[in-house]
């Protein structure tokens, strides 16, 4: 009976794998990087319990945001108090998740594309080689956040049509200012850029300039965060809101940069209960 977590920051999916049915369940995030013990102890005994039986449990696999190597030991010893029965607990980053969920056991090259952007090269087990995404300002090229950046300048440097911009401004009911305010002044300005997609992809198949857009976004990650691992052989897989609702421009630009199109998921989380069964 085997607990397998997905977590981000803001929401854990939870599935619990018995003999004859999968348990589902969520919670909030778990980010051993940005809460206290306290507080995912919170989630672990208060939310967490409230779902399942913790003597059900002979086997946890977490994988989440924040979950850096030197969390990884700190992760397991609470998971381990939640669960005293379990005979193996193991805490990993969301990028081995989504590289297992994606490429199970084989040699592949894994990517996130949600509100942020991450890619690792996969040796069936383990990540082999990360090139770091150094978050939307520096870098994040293929995400959410990124398209939101580029979608701004584009509408109010003229790159796009006054009838696109009028057509934003009147269904988002936001203005210049108001957007400088959320980007600049507001917490979680990644957050609410890549919010920016949904009328992003409202409006893609009647404004080709949109299309565009977003397919750039991913060339311009597949150039930065996958060419240098060197390994045209090995499939392209993704995972995450941004590649899940953009696969159309996800394969061309894929295509057009000459390499494998593998898989794509929206979470990880079935592709990693059959990691773990199989």
């Amino acid at each position: 009976m085997t607990l397998i977590a997905d977590s981000g920051s803001t929401k854990t999916d939870w599935a619990l794998v018995l003999p004859t049915a999968v348990l589902y369940c969520h919670t909030q995030g778990i980010n051993p990087f940005h809460q206290t013990e306290e507080q995912i102890r919170s989630v672990l005994d208060g939310e967490l319990l409230h779902h399942l039986d913790a003597k059900d449990v002979r086997y946890v696999r977490f994988y989440g945001s924040g979950v850096r190597p030197e969390c990884e030991a700190p992760m397991e010893s609470l998971l381990r108090e939640t669960f005293p029965r379990a005979i193996e607990v193991e805490a990993h980053s969301d990028l081995l998740g989504a590289a297992r969920a994606l490429c199970g056991r084989n040699d592949g090259i894994a990517s996130i594309l949600g509100t942020g952007a991450n890619s690792c090269l996969y040796d069936g087990r383990q990540i082999v080689r990360n090139t770091p995404a150094l978050g939307y300002i520096l870098g994040d090229e293929g995400s959410g956040a990124v398209l939101g950046k580029r979608f701004l300048h584009d509408l109010y440097g003229g790159v796009l049509s006054e009838e696109i911009r009028c057509q934003f401004e009147s269904e988002t009911g936001l203005s210049l200012p108001e957007l400088i305010n959320r980007v600049y002044r507001q917490p979680l300005a990644n957050r609410f850029l890549a919010s920016l997609s949904e009328f992003i992809h409202r409006h893609l198949e009647e404004e080709p300039a949109l299309q565009t857009l977003v397919r750039q976004n991913f060339i311009d990650f597949l150039r930065l965060h996958i060419a240098p691992y060197g390994r045209r052989d090995l499939p392209v897989s993704f995972v995450g809101s941004i590649a899940w609702h953009y696969q159309v421009q996800l394969r061309e630009a894929t295509d057009e940069c000459g390499y494998q199109f593998g898989t794509v998921l929206k979470s990880p989380l079935e592709g990693l209960i059959d990691y773990h069964l199989t």
